[in-house]
């Protein structure tokens, strides 16, 4: 073969051809010329038994498979009912092909998850798409690599009508898979797989971490180690006997299944306890390997049923399909990710809903409430600004810029949130995953859209006026707090601290002058950052019991007394998750500018009510000499630079708490026409407490 047709091979071999160009020179447009090529009255011609497969399946393969409804094999069956001869000599080559394929380990690994470690598996899936693993030549993985090997191969073999596969099953006069089950058959091979798989679940259905989640099951038989042993009585059967399958009226079927639903309501069990023990990715990754291995299980058990003789054929048939879908679908990272984030994400959720509860006012005493308690928070930031700008005049390294401004942030967030302040912007992620909750809970209860999507605005209106009165408070004290700080300096120390810099505090203001809104979306990013943060550590520390830890730890009992211990423990379950998730959202603060200037980029943050006190900072620095255009660019900036703190980071907790609950986008455009005709009907409502007619 000469070096152009090794270069049409490999163009082939990747889809990278038109359907009428391959690695001949000789053009296949019909299923005719395609068997002229490869068969002789001699039989199969060429010296790679793969290659007529391949060609044959890209003959049927679309070029969009997602956009055709129907793919037809029709022109296949009538030309082996034409010629004969081919029909046999397609028969011979298929069996040949597939005789003695070993497929076990595909039916019990493929698909599934293969180790706990999240990390480990995202990475393994990665590199296999960018250098497929390769079985060895003799297993039936190895065909279906070289033959199916775009991940879009099932869905449009799917749209195969299944009548005409069955046609082709007659028209070949193939043998089903119940003939044998003798080593090395199709049928031992994939009683290899349940037997392997059964081992797989009560292994680790065993291990601690996973038995502490169902502590209902502890003076109870594990249902894994029964249905294990069903389930071997059964394969010995089927093995043994005269027929090699089962009927759906057999008692050990009906006993095997109830135990497999027992299985299943142990996992279920599991998950849910997650609300009460918290759960770690390693368990989740274990629990959801076990769902896995209890789906595949009751798939390969249909497989085992045969009520009907038509059955025989229609299992062969789907237990192909099966191994295509699972072999093309296997290095999926998107699923991985999806399936193995979600239950963590809702626990994360979870607990910031519960949060969130405390952001959304109600009554005008919530809400002045909450002005009052923004007008704290707006006092510190205002204190901040200072600091920051004096910090700013040391003689350090960029690290130790970075540091001195994530620990003056950070002390400041922390001092606010102990101190029960608000920071205005805190409340978008922590009040995202309420929403969510409440909508979920219509969506249960409610049968008409109107009515959930109703009570979904008219909560939203109740958050955003309790963000608007914390942006007030917030903005209306940081402004003249810095102000006072900044003149106090100069009274005593005559100087202006802000002289330097007054020109890039007002310059970094305007919306169209600077990147403050792309820097304030940066900062809404860390904003929903800070509310996993905070969500995550409540269910880590759950999971890992760290309250109930120190609170029978002997040492401080010892110490300090069981009633200040028990307090301890009981401040590290209300407070520490929001202790750490505002110190880190301090060091994303203080850190970014010099990460910018670091790695050469324009990357900083804007947030609102740090840019009220930048303000004054700024008029104050320039001794009020500042054109009229400045200050309205500065406070128009300062208005959008709290609308997109705002939008970020409501937006990713509101998709974050939407996949956590199964909730589709879809939902979106219904809500934002609900809440959009609410506000229109009653604009007040989303600035002051009213009272809902």
């Amino acid at each position: 073969m000469t070096l152009k047709l090794y270069f049409y091979d490999y163009l082939n071999c990747y889809n990278l051809l038109p359907m009428k160009f391959y690695r001949h020179k000789k053009s296949i447009d019909s299923i005719e010329s395609l068997f002229d090529l490869y068969f002789d009255t001699d039989g199969y011609r060429s010296n790679d038994v793969l290659l007529f497969l391949v060609d044959l399946v890209n003959f049927f393969r679309p070029n969009n498979p997602k956009s055709d409804a129907v793919v037809s094999i029709e022109t296949l069956l009538q030309f082996l009912r034409d010629n004969p001869q081919h029909k046999i000599a397609l028969k011979n080559y298929l069996t040949n092909i597939l005789r003695h394929r070993k497929f076990s380990r595909m039916l019990s690994d493929t698909g599934i998850l293969r180790d706990s470690d999240f990390t480990y598996e995202v990475k393994k899936r990665l590199f296999a798409k960018i250098l497929p693993f390769q079985p060895e030549k003799d297993t039936l993985e190895f065909v279906l690599n070289q033959v199916f090997f775009k991940s879009s191969d099932p869905i449009w073999i799917a749209r195969i009508p299944f009548e005409e596969l069955q046609k082709l099953f007659d028209v070949l006069a193939l043998n089903t898979i119940y003939g044998t089950a003798k080593e090395q058959s199709v049928l031992s091979e994939v009683l290899n797989a349940m037997g392997l798989i059964s081992q797989r679940m009560s292994g680790r259905a065993m291990e601690t971490d996973v038995i502490k989640m169902v502590p209902e099951y502890d003076d109870l038989e594990s249902p894994f180690v029964a249905f294990e042993n069903e389930l071997n009585s059964i394969l010995a059967k089927i093995r043994n006997g005269e027929n090699h399958f089962i009927t759906s009226e057999d008692l050990n079927y009906k006993q095997l299944m109830l135990l497999h639903k027992q299985c299943e309501d142990y996992v279920d069990k599991a998950f849910g306890n997650s609300s009460k023990f918290g759960i770690s990715l390693k368990v989740n990754q274990s629990l959801l390997r076990i769902r896995q291995q209890l789906h595949r299980m009751k798939v390969l058990i249909s497989t085992l049923v045969v009520n009907k003789i038509s059955d025989k054929k229609t299992n062969s048939i789907l237990l192909l399909l099966r191994l295509i879908k699972y072999n093309c679908q296997k290095n999926n990272v998107r699923q991985l990710i999806n399936e193995s984030t979600q239950l963590i994400s809702y626990e994360i959720t979870q607990h910031t809903a519960r949060t969130g509860e405390n952001y959304i006012t109600e009554s005008r005493s919530e809400y002045f409430a909450m002005l009052k308690a923004a007008v704290g928070g707006g006092f510190i930031v205002g204190i901040l600004c200072i600091l920051k700008l004096l910090l700013s005049k040391m003689e350090t390294s960029g690290f130790g810029h970075a540091f001195y401004y994530s620990l003056n942030y950070s002390l400041g967030f922390i001092a606010i949130y102990l101190m029960g302040y608000t920071l205005a912007t805190k409340q978008p992620a922590m009040t995202a995953a309420t929403l969510t909750k409440a909508l979920e809970s219509g969506m249960k209860k409610q049968s008409k859209n109107e009515n959930k999507h109703s009570s979904f605005a008219h909560l939203f209106a109740r958050l955003f006026r309790s963000q608007f009165i914390a942006f007030v408070g917030n903005v209306f004290m940081a402004f003249p707090v810095s102000m006072l700080g900044i003149w106090l300096i100069d009274y005593f120390f005559d100087y202006n601290i802000a002289f330097e810099k007054s020109s890039k505090l007002l310059f970094d203001l305007s919306p169209i002058h600077s990147a403050a809104l792309f820097h304030a979306a940066i900062a809404g990013v860390f904003l929903f950052l800070s509310g996993i943060i905070s969500g995550n550590v409540s269910n880590r520390n759950k999971h890992n019991q760290v309250y109930y830890r120190i609170k029978e730890h002997p040492v401080l009992k010892q110490n300090l007394g069981i009633v200040r211990t028990n307090a301890i423990a009981k401040w590290f379950e209300n407070h520490w998750p929001g202790v750490v998730s505002n110190g880190w959202f301090g060091v994303f603060l203080g850190s970014t500018a010099s990460l910018g200037i670091f790695l050469g980029l324009n990357i900083d943050i804007r947030h609102i009510t740090f840019a009220s006190g930048n303000f004054a900072l700024g008029l104050y620095g320039a001794n009020f000499f500042v054109d009229l255009s400045t200050i309205i660019w500065g406070i128009i900036g300062i208005g959008l630079i709290g609308f997109v703190n705002f939008m970020v980071s409501f937006s990713l907790s509101l998709g974050l708490a939407f996949r956590s609950r199964n909730i589709p986008l879809s939902e979106l455009r219904f809500l934002f026409s609900s809440t959009w005709a609410y506000f229109k009907s009653r604009p007040a409502a989303f600035f002051f407490p009213v009272k809902d007619k």
